[in-house]
């Protein structure tokens, strides 16, 4: 960008804040923005992407490489029959490649890496959202409760032939009549010992497995799930390996139908479709049992005595399809990041501040708004999956797999899965936006990538549901608290919560803060930005929301059911705030880690005005709740979104680079509006501008005459003769400058 176009885009009208200063001569060419000082702080892209890239950052780039490669990208414009074709070929490409097998057995060609395995199977969505999902479904679903559920002889049984890809599979578990009710569905595994055999069976249509993938058209087997009965006890939901289809024929066999679900809102390169059976037979040994099995008698026994404890830990053993949904949101987000951004470095709207130049959309406070608040939260959300999956990777190496550990693996992806795919959806929606009529071709990627990640929020768990699971998980933990307290703990914790009520609800709380401040604006603001004060406050919020919510629901379990269900769904709004805000939370004490493991300056210094954004941000979306609880003054209140516009003038000099550190290259963002193009349009125009007044040539703007002509006639009819006298003056030096 030249000189000019900076120091034009530094006094763009229309923003409330001053122009930032300069970064470093490196990241003010890679940003295009900025005068002032070279000692502003710059961003090291290559280590920030380093660690961005996170423990398995050998496999995230291979995982890269292997996306790039054109075999493996979506074709726009493909009929859904052709766009499966496509699929199912590039899962081919994937085996030849060596990138399915990570985690399955080292006995069995794979690697034992749980970690790395989800790391890689994330960056596919960069290629075609499609093709990560049908890998998910053969390797990470069908592939997963095989290796999970069942015993070394269902191992060495079918795991080859589902990791060639020689057994397409299906995970047939959710049904029409029940989505994340898993524990509610109808199909039926009936034993009969005469025969030895399990007698798998749908009722009612309402039993029919439904959104399947791979089975309308790939599907050879399948994991089904369904109700064990075995003399006369049902024993709940446990999973089945079930063959679908004649290999040669791929014709149903006899007593398994099925339809498909035809075309899709996105992800229309997987074949989803239902499955019904009727009496189908197969042998007891097909039974994933190794949490619950049943003898040639028909006598079960389990290694888990709590069928509810059972039921979570078989469930418990899959929840790596949302940890991968968690990294694959967060990595679509990034993707329209970086093209929305680099775009807006380089279109120009409106001569707002010049004559000659327009604006860089960047330039604008409206559009930093709209980017940098977003990009600040795929940063928290990218550093917090890091940890989730971390997490994941110790308890599926069996490092760290105690109860404990798996439920909190659990509630960190139950948490953390419904906020990045609602951002991820947020996101693309909003950089569509800000790139105009260009953001809404499909050659730009945004409305394409929205209509393949719309079911993310729904798969996988209802985003809704699973945020009730965590509410729960900390309404559990707040009553543990107080299990075994004696008398005088109690009591000191009802004192210091009537006295927290009295101090918010009389305001003085806000009173204190506002003498605190001594009615500084400047105070305010360094008073909300502290690391610590924003801890306070997001902490504060959840553990407030969940008291509440608990005090609420005390003696709830003491009611007759139907009772405690009407006093929860009375409750079930504030229960998924908490739960939301408890996930943000988490974020953002994720994002603070990060900081800590930053060790050149500048870069420590743009995330930390990164981190306080997002932090910031929060508290500004929930700005009601904190004035109304008495958390913050109207004082401090006032300066949230005051700080935040100054914390998007310090960031715009780093936008760039924030995002370069994403690495993704053309070949994973393959978006026209993203090559440079616009800036080459724009510079051909400037240039065609400049040219033109240079020449002498260029009309003359009409409302230019008629400014000068209304200018000259208002001096003219003056009978102030001083003010005529300078009329005169000036309008016939006007006339010499013309």
């Amino acid at each position: 960008m030249t000189e000019l176009a900076d120091r034009t885009a530094a006094n763009a009208p229309g923003r409330t804040t001053t122009p930032a200063p300069a970064p470093t001569a490196t990241a003010a060419g890679r940003s295009g923005a900025g005068s002032g000082s070279l000692e502003a702080p710059a961003v090291d892209v290559a280590a920030l992407g380093e660690q961005l890239l996170g423990k398995w950052a050998d496999i995230r780039r291979h995982a890269r490489a292997v996306s790039g490669q054109p075999e493996l990208h979506k074709v726009e414009g493909l009929t859904h029959t052709e766009h499966r074709r496509r699929a199912f070929g590039q899962l081919e490409h994937l085996v030849r490649n060596k990138a399915v097998h990570r985690a399955f057995p080292s006995s069995l060609g794979g690697n034992d890496d749980h970690g790395g395995n989800i790391a890689g199977f994330e960056e596919l969505v960069t290629a075609d959202p499609s093709l990560q999902i049908k890998a998910g479904v053969q390797w990470g679903l069908f592939g997963s409760a095989v290796m999970h559920l069942g015993t070394e002889e269902h191992h060495k049984k079918w795991l080859p032939g589902i990791m060639s890809l020689a057994i397409p599979g299906c995970f047939a578990m959710t049904e029409t009549g029940h989505g994340s009710d898993v524990a509610s569905i109808a199909t039926t595994a009936t034993y009969e010992p005469g025969t030895g055999e399990f007698v798998i069976h749908t009722p009612f249509r309402a039993a029919w497995k439904d959104y399947i993938g791979n089975a309308a058209v790939d599907g050879l087997g399948a994991v089904v799930f369904a109700q064990l009965l075995t003399k006369g006890v049902n024993h709940g939901v446990h999973a089945f390996y079930v063959d679908l289809r004649d290999p040669d024929t791929k014709e149903f066999l006899p007593g398994i139908g099925g339809e498909d679900d035809g075309v899709k809102g996105g992800l229309n390169g997987i074949d989803n479709g239902r499955l019904h059976f009727t009496n189908v037979r197969i042998p007891r040994t097909n039974l994933l049992n190794r949490y619950g099995d049943v003898d040639a008698e028909g006598n079960y026994t389990s290694p888990i005595a709590s069928p509810g404890r059972r039921f979570f830990t078989m469930l418990g053993t899959l929840v790596q399809g949302r940890v991968s949904l968690d990294g694959a949101a967060v990595a679509a987000a990034k993707l329209a990041l970086k093209t929305a951004i680099r775009y807006a470095t380089e279109r120009r709207q409106f001569n707002a501040s010049s004559q000659t130049d327009e604006e860089v959309l960047l330039d604008y406070q409206r559009h930093q708004r709209r980017l940098f608040t977003r990009l600040a939260t795929t940063y928290a959300a990218s550093f917090a999956h890091e940890q989730l999956l971390e997490k994941f990777d110790d308890v599926f190496s069996g490092r760290h797999d105690t109860d404990e550990d798996r439920q909190d693996l659990e509630t960190l992806a139950a948490a953390l899965k419904p906020l990045s795919t609602w951002h991820a959806l947020d996101t693309l929606q909003e950089c569509r936006e800000a790139c105009g009529g260009a953001g809404f071709l499909i050659e730009n990627r945004f409305a394409s990538l929205r209509a393949d990640l719309d079911v993310y929020v729904t798969f996988e768990g209802d985003n809704t549901v699973l945020l009730q699971l965590v509410a729960k998980r900390l309404l559990a933990d707040y009553a543990k608290e107080f299990r075994n307290a004696n008398v005088g703990v109690l009591a000191r914790y009802v004192v210091s919560q009537a006295t927290g009520t009295a101090l918010h609800r009389s305001g003085l709380r806000q009173v204190a803060q506002f003498m605190a401040d001594s009615g500084s604006v400047q105070k305010a603001a360094i008073a909300i930005r502290d690391e610590s004060s924003q801890r306070a406050l997001l902490t504060n919020r959840v553990q407030t929301m969940v008291a509440q919510v608990g005090a609420a629901l005390k003696g709830a379990n003491r009611l007759p059911q139907q009772q405690g269900a009407a006093l929860f769904n009375a409750h079930q709004h504030e229960l998924i705030e908490a739960a939301q805000a408890h996930a943000e939370l988490l974020q953002w004490e994720a994002f603070t880690e990060a900081l800590g493991n930053v060790t050149d300056p500048g870069t420590h210094k743009v995330l930390t005005w990164l981190r306080d954004l997002f932090g910031l941000s929060l508290i500004e979306k929930n700005l009601a709740w904190y004035l109304m609880n008495g958390r913050l003054s109207m004082q401090r209140g006032r300066t949230v979104g005051e700080y935040i516009n100054r914390l998007l003038v310090k960031i715009r000099p780093h936008a760039v680079d924030l995002v370069d550190a994403f690495g993704y290259g053309p070949e994973h963002l393959r978006a026209e509006i993203s090559t440079g193009a616009e800036k080459v349009r724009q510079d051909e125009a400037r240039a065609y501008s400049r040219a033109q007044r240079a020449s002498g040539d260029a009309p003359v703007d009409e409302k230019i005459l008629l400014a000068r002509k209304g200018h000259g006639t208002k001096n003219h009819g003056s009978k102030n003769p001083a003010t005529k006298n300078r009329g005169t003056k000036t309008r016939g030096t006007k006339t010499r400058g013309a």
